[in-house]
């Protein structure tokens, strides 16, 4: 084993004072959130995270995608504590301010098209989600949303009727917002037909036009096509090269694209939007989680004349464009151009990619490496012959990695995912993977096929 620059833990975790917040949390928090072991933060430096027991990990996890320049990262909290100490809120949905222009400028500047767009704020992915929801049927006057199996588009009513990702999630809330038809996505590891790319020629689009559309989908009746370049929770599942350019044939039946940038955006994959790598331009685009590097912000990005279908009234947010999120975001943007985390995510996301795919040859419970930038999956199942899915095998590695001094979680049922800030070093990356690997080699040695 390798001695430890970054990841110190001594002794068990999680540790005395760990443990007794874990305790209360259980006797004072809704049950309702599922957490993946019992990290409990101190505090939180770049890409290395305390626990209050004084154990220190290589964070892999970045909050769920949302630590885009790091914890603490100066020049976000400066631009925080100038704003905090100016004014803390005034609602953008009934008064003016300037920096929210601001943001909104370079927002559209750098989302994807060369039409003219406008931009709505509220809090989070989910809440940007339900906005493009109303905005699309309001632009349309259609009641039908289109949305992929295995999608994540988050939890509150309107956004977990586009989400089908676990059943758990949706589980008590029926019935939901009705008019949303699943189809399958592009899985190519998993295939639904059995079929392999290429030689398939995108069999998975025939069938959606035959079984759904000839069948009992009228295409005048949609509003709009929701998805994520990538799929996240589904299990950082990555479409092939052309999907999303074949699937424009609804646009010329007047569906509008609506492009769910929530985990995906801001830089993580390499590019500042995960469609980019697709070449196609969405309608409309959601983006949250890594805008503000921690603090509650979501947006949506619309072209101008589908969001000046709204009239004044017709939705809001009272805490939507915070003034201090919104210099948290502005801090954000800026950080990532002038450190050129764009290039750091493509190059340290390459190295690792690489390392991960010689995991792969080498363990037989690796069965797939995925992803884009800082955006990685890594598929883990029993044996590569059945491909059943790892679901214990994947719990077992994150709980060998944390008590070794990684954060890494998982997504879908049985996916590694890798989603560290966008300035990690590679000298950071390659101690964290040196974890990983290990966790890998010692649950692949008790593997039965």
């Amino acid at each position: 084993m390798k001695p430890r620059k970054f990841a110190k833990v001594t002794g068990k975790v999680p540790g005395a004072k760990a443990s007794a917040i874990v305790k209360e949390t259980e006797r004072l928090i809704s049950p309702s959130m599922s957490r993946f072991y019992p990290l409990v933060v101190e505090s939180a430096h770049g890409s290395l995270v305390k626990d209050v027991d004084g154990n220190q990990f290589i964070d892999f996890a970045a909050g769920i995608a949302v630590l885009s320049t790091g914890s603490t990262h100066p020049k976000v909290v400066q631009a925080i504590r100038e704003q905090a100490g100016k004014f803390l809120h005034y609602s953008y949905t009934d008064f003016y301010y300037e920096n929210f222009v601001e943001l909104a400028d370079v927002l559209t500047g750098i989302t994807p098209g060369e039409f003219q767009k406008m931009v709505y704020y509220g809090n989070s992915g989910a809440e940007a989600i339900e906005a493009a929801m109303k905005l699309t049927r309001n632009h349309t006057r259609r009641p039908i949303f289109l949305a992929h199996s295995g999608a994540f588009h988050g939890r509150t009513m309107g956004a977990l009727s586009l989400t089908a990702s676990k059943p758990r999630q949706r589980e008590g809330a029926f019935p939901l917002v009705p008019e949303v038809v699943h189809f399958p996505f592009p899985y190519c590891y998993r295939c639904p037909w059995k079929q392999t790319f290429p030689e398939c020629d995108y069999y998975c689009i025939d069938y959606f036009k035959e079984q759904y559309l000839e069948k009992f989908v009228p295409t005048e009746e949609i509003a709009a096509y929701f998805f994520e370049p990538i799929q996240g929770e589904g299990g950082y599942v990555v479409p092939p090269p052309e999907y999303f350019k074949k699937m424009e044939f609804l646009r010329k039946e007047g569906v509008l694209f609506a492009c769910d940038e929530v985990q995906t955006g801001i830089a993580r994959t390499g590019k500042y939007f995960g469609i980019e790598h697709f070449g196609v331009v969405p309608d409309v685009v959601m983006v949250a989680k890594g805008i503000a590097s921690g603090l509650p912000l979501g947006a949506v990005v619309a072209k101008a004349e589908i969001m000046r279908s709204w009239k004044p009234g017709q939705h809001a947010s009272t805490f939507g464009a915070n003034p201090v999120a919104v210099e948290a975001a502005l801090a954000t943007l800026e950080v990532i151009k002038s450190e050129r985390l764009l290039e750091n995510a493509n190059r340290v996301g390459s190295k690792a990619k690489k390392r991960l795919a010689e995991m792969m040859n080498r363990y037989e419970i690796v069965g797939d490496v995925r992803g884009m930038g800082l955006f990685i999956g890594v598929e883990i199942v029993k044996n590569k012959r059945t491909k059943a899915r790892g679901e214990e095998e994947s719990k077992r590695i994150i709980d060998y990695c944390f008590r070794h001094g990684l954060l890494v979680i998982t997504a879908g049922r049985n996916t590694l995912r890798l989603v560290p800030p966008l300035n990690i070093t590679e000298e950071e990356m390659d101690e964290g993977l040196d974890i990983l690997e290990e966790g890998i080699a010692e649950v692949n040695a008790g593997a039965k096929g």
